[in-house]
């Protein structure tokens, strides 16, 4: 069974910092690029990050404009787990964030082009 969990969501104060996890099973990691996505209520689901299915230091990455210089992803294919650490954070990053896997050496931003996704955790930017 094919299964990706994410944790590390939570309340946290503007300007400060949340690490995500998202720790797949049922396939093989390797092959796959994981996306992060994050949908606000109301909105559409935005694609936030991806990562390539290579060994993590050999990684390429790409970012949405309105997270690059602040998030970072990064994966740890023995540990089947990819990661997305949030600094900075704005009231406006509060949504569900959901982790996604996409068969094939390079992700996207297009949320369509994922086969397999997460259940979400929340993240909520508040003071």
């Amino acid at each position: 069974e094919v299964q990706l969990v994410e944790s590390g969501g939570g309340l946290v104060q503007p300007g400060g910092s949340l690490r995500l996890s998202c720790v797949a099973s049922g396939f093989t990691f390797d092959d796959y690029a994981i996306g992060w996505f994050r949908q606000a209520p109301g909105k559409e689901r935005e694609g936030v990050s991806w990562i390539s299915s290579s060994d993590g230091s050999d990684s390429s990455t790409y970012y949405g404009d309105s997270v690059k210089g602040r998030f970072t992803i990064s994966s740890d294919n023995a540990k089947n787990t990819a990661y997305l650490q949030m600094n900075s954070l704005k009231p406006e990053d509060t949504a569900v964030y959901y982790c996604a896997a996409r068969r094939g050496a390079w992700g996207t931003l297009l949320p369509w082009e994922y086969a397999y996704w997460g259940q979400g955790t929340q993240v909520t930017v508040s003071s």
